[in-house]
């Protein structure tokens, strides 16, 4: 069967299965339970719409936890037989470098190496490479995306850093009531780390390329990051980058090829890249049977990763060294509408993050679930989500995010009661 009608006839095999007669009579039965009679009535098998139908603008009109219920019915469906293989691989995809002056180099992935030769001084210190999962056609996509990319911005640029931590430095000693939280830092502080804190953006903008569900869907993820990872061994040796210096990001299903391409970087050359971040890694529907595919430790030399729609677009599986969860797992999380937003959320924290001074905003700590942090009852070490977590915490990590920006509760991390101490929930604050 040509797997890209696979899914739009999902609904049709699982009233099939509905109609096979049960070797055994007791309804709680393990053969009985893994029948999508089971889970799901007629009415609800016909009204999930067909991969034509499904699309990115469809999901963002739908209230968070009604997406979320379609995308889970998708994806279970699409998993009963296991022979759904991708067949997707972009060509050519676009890339761009922003200037701090605001402009753009734009060029397919295979001329961009050529451009940047004639960019000075490239890749002197860091090079953050940021793959994208979803169309900028959303706006909350493109958002999500700007911010991050001003973050870095803001973060690589000496000039602007040190004028905005002169600029907090003069307004907080205006201020003598303004108490400091432990995440915020003095100006010489901020500028002393300026000077390790120069660096490029590259935006491989896969996203673009999936420009309905079908290509989302069907994606080769693995071939698609191989390509990626390529070009990156051909980055690094024409312009002479040293690996170590290399952070990637990768936005929805764009955190599984920005693994699958560190992947291949290693096995092209036998080093690891520094790190990958995933940014709500999504479920991945279209696979190659009998292959591991997906983001996952070892991809670099440290794998941190944020999930923020465990059951809408993203995945609840770990995958990376350290896994952390705001406000625990769900569809979404606090202030997001639809699943759209609610994954692209994972963006605007690390962003915010990235932003000096915000490096400590989001504090975590190890727990099992969100009930668990709010009891206090977190366990090992603490943490901090985002740009400035530690390279040598692994593990799930739970914290609390405000519904809107600034995101990050701004707190210290206290300690638990099974760890030497206690954490401070926030109980004085209103539960999201």
């Amino acid at each position: 069967m040509n797997p890209m009608r696979v899914l739009s006839l999902l609904a049709c095999l699982a009233v099939a299965a509905m109609a096979s007669p049960s070797s055994r009579s007791n309804d709680k039965s393990v053969n009985q339970a893994l029948k999508p009679s089971q889970w799901l009535s007629p009415q609800d098998l016909e009204a999930i719409p067909s991969v034509d139908d499904l699309t990115l603008e469809r999901l963002e009109r739908m209230p968070l936890e009604k997406g979320a219920e379609l995308l889970q019915q998708v994806y279970h469906l699409s998993q009963i037989n296991h022979d759904i293989e991708p067949n997707f691989v972009p060509s050519n995809v676009q890339v761009y470098v922003p200037k701090p002056n605001g402009d753009k180099i734009v060029a397919p992935i295979n001329q961009m190496i050529q451009r940047l030769k004639q960019k000075q001084n490239f890749g002197q210190d860091e090079v953050t490479i940021i793959v994208t999962g979803l169309p900028q056609t959303s706006e909350t996509v493109k958002k999500s995306t700007r911010k991050l990319v001003q973050a870095y911005m803001q973060r690589y640029n000496l000039q602007q850093q040190q004028q905005q931590a002169q600029k907090y430095n003069q307004d907080s000693n205006e201020d003598n009531k303004y108490q400091r939280t432990s995440s915020e830092e003095d100006y010489n502080v901020l500028a002393n780390n300026a000077n390790t804190n120069t660096g490029d953006i590259i935006v491989i903008d896969l996203g673009s390329t999936l420009t309905n569900y079908k290509r989302y869907a069907m994606l080769d993820i693995q071939k698609t990051g191989e390509k990626i990872g390529k070009w990156i061994v051909q980055l690094t040796s024409e312009l002479q980058l040293p690996h170590e210096t290399i952070h990637m990001i990768g936005q929805n299903v764009g955190a599984h090829v920005a693994g699958a391409a560190a992947n291949e970087f290693t096995r092209l050359t036998g080093h690891k890249l520094r790190r990958v971040t995933g940014l709500d890694p999504s479920n991945i529907i279209a696979k190659n049977l009998y292959t591991l595919v997906g983001l996952s430790r070892g991809d670099a030399d440290f794998v941190d990763v944020i999930h923020t729609s465990v059951y809408g677009m993203g995945t609840p599986i770990r995958s990376g060294d350290v896994d952390f969860f705001p406000n625990g797992l769900g569809a979404g999380v606090p202030g997001a509408e639809n699943v759209v937003e609610a994954s692209m959320r994972a963006t605007r924290y690390f962003a915010e993050s990235v932003r000096p001074g915000n490096e400590r905003s989001f504090p975590a700590v190890p727990a099992n679930s969100f009930k668990q942090y709010k009891q206090n009852d977190g366990f090992g070490k603490r943490a901090y989500m985002g740009i400035d977590a530690s390279y040598d915490i692994e593990g799930d990590y739970i914290l609390q995010v405000n519904p809107q920006s600034p995101f990050g509760r701004n707190a210290p991390a206290q300690k638990q009661n099974s760890y030497h101490g206690v954490h401070n929930g926030w109980e004085s604050q209103k539960d999201l």
